[in-house]
C-alpha cells in the first residue's frame, strides 16, 4: 500500500523552507508583544525551526473631550515626507552596509536598514499615512533573489521606550507590491527628528527595495490621540524563551476620555509538528492579572491576493500556496492591528500589561 498523502500543512512546510546561511531551517520574527497563550515546543533549531507568535503593541488614548473643527491658515497643502527610497534590505553576515549609501545604517547583517528623517510638525489636526513599496531584486529576466514571502515592518525608534511599529506587512511570493495604511492613531509620535528602522526578515543578498515615506493631510475633524505610548517590542516570541508570557510596566496619565490598546499578531514557521503559519492560537492580554481579551488572529481571504504572488506555487489539486488561510496574515499584504478598548481597566496610574 502506498504511504499516504502528506497533508496541505506537510507539503506547504516543506515547500517554503527558510533557511539561514548555514543551512538551519529558521525563521526570524518580527516584533513580538504582550502575551499568548497554547505553544508548542520549539525544538533543537538544527533540526526544526522556531515557534514564533509575532505580537505588537502601543497605547493609543482619545483626548479628554471633542475638539472643535479648526480652519486651518491657508496655505496648508498635504505634505509627504520620504525617508526611504530604494533602500536595500538583504542578509550578508560580511558585508552587511554593502548597499547602504551615506546617511543610512545597516544592522542584523543588513536585514534592518536604519536611517533618521525630520517630520513636520503640524498644530493643527491632520490624518497621517504611511506609503510602502516592496520590490524583489532581478536575478535575471525570469527570475528575482528572493522569492519567498516574508515578514517584515516599519518602526520608529522611541527614546526611552521600545521601537513602535508604525506598519506590519509580508511581502508577495516574489512580487512587488504597494501598501497605504492609515497610522493617524500614532501621529503624536511622528513629528520632529526620529530614526527609522525597515526590517525584512530575507536571507539573500541582494534582497528587497524598500520605498517608504509619510503623508500629512490636513483635516479639522479628525480627533487625534493626546497620548501615545509604546508598550513592548521585541524580536523573538516562543515558548521556550518566552513560557510564561512577557509583561511590561505603563504609567497612564490622567485626564483621557479613552484608552486603546492596539495590538499585532502574526503567526510563523514550523518544527514539523505544528505549523504556526497554519494553525490558528489563542492570544491573551492581561491587565494587572486579569485578561481582558482573548483572541485567535486568523485570515481566510488570501485567495483575494493570488495575482501578488507570482512565485507561488500551485498544487495538484488546483489550489495555490498563497490561497491558504493563515494565522493573522496573507502573503503580499500589510498587517492591520487590531483594537482593544480598554479604558476601564488602564486607568490613571501604573498598570501591567
Amino acid at each position: 500500500m502506498p504511504p499516504p498523502a502528506p497533508s496541505v500543512h506537510s507539503r506547504i512546510a516543506r515547500l517554503l523552507p527558510r533557511r539561514a546561511p548555514n543551512g538551519e531551517r529558521r525563521m526570524r520574527p518580527l516584533p513580538p508583544r504582550i502575551i499568548a497563550d497554547r505553544f508548542v515546543p520549539r525544538t533543537s533549531p538544527a533540526t526544526a525551526a522556531a515557534i514564533v507568535i509575532v505580537l505588537g503593541t502601543s497605547l493609543a488614548a482619545g483626548n479628554a473631550g471633542a475638539r472643535e473643527p479648526i480652519d486651518f491658515p491657508s496655505p496648508f497643502d498635504t505634505v509627504s515626507v520620504p525617508i526611504l527610497t530604494g533602500a536595500m534590505v538583504h542578509f550578508h553576515a560580511d558585508s552587511a552596509g554593502r548597499y547602504a549609501p551615506e546617511g543610512f545604517t545597516a544592522e542584523d547583517g543588513g536585514r534592518i536598514v536604519r536611517t533618521a528623517a525630520m517630520l513636520p510638525e503640524p498644530h493643527l489636526p491632520c490624518r497621517v499615512h504611511a506609503l510602502i513599496t516592496l520590490r524583489p531584486t532581478p536575478k535575471n529576466d525570469r527570475e528575482v533573489w528572493d522569492r519567498w514571502d516574508r515578514a517584515g515592518n516599519i518602526r520608529l525608534v522611541a527614546e526611552g521606550t521600545p521601537d513602535l511599529e508604525i506598519v506590519r506587512f509580508v511581502t508577495s511570493y516574489g512580487g512587488r507590491t504597494e501598501h497605504e495604511v492609515d497610522v493617524s492613531d500614532l501621529a503624536p509620535l511622528l513629528t520632529g527628528r526620529r530614526d527609522i528602522r525597515a526590517f525584512i526578515d530575507t536571507w539573500t543578498s541582494p534582497g528587497w527595495r524598500v520605498d517608504f515615506s509619510l503623508r500629512y493631510e490636513p483635516d479639522t475633524t479628525y480627533d487625534a490621540p493626546a497620548w501615545v505610548l509604546p508598550v513592548l517590542y521585541t524580536d523573538s516570541f516562543n515558548r521556550r524563551d518566552n513560557g510564561g508570557g512577557m509583561e511590561t510596566r505603563v504609567e497612564v496619565p490622567q485626564g483621557l476620555a479613552r484608552t486603546v490598546l492596539r495590538y499585532f499578531s502574526t503567526g510563523h514557521c514550523t518544527d514539523g509538528r505544528d505549523e504556526d503559519e497554519f494553525v490558528s492560537k489563542a492570544n491573551v492580554i492581561s491587565v494587572d492579572g486579569v485578561a481582558v481579551a482573548r483572541v485567535h488572529p486568523w485570515r481566510d481571504d488570501c485567495r483575494r491576493f493570488r495575482d501578488r504572488n507570482p512565485y507561488c506555487a500551485r498544487w495538484t489539486d488546483g489550489s495555490w500556496s498563497s490561497d491558504y488561510s493563515r494565522s493573522g496574515w496573507c502573503p503580499g499584504v500589510e498587517v492591520l492591528p487590531m483594537e482593544f478598548d480598554l479604558s476601564d481597566h488602564l486607568t490613571p496610574g501604573p498598570h501591567t500589561i
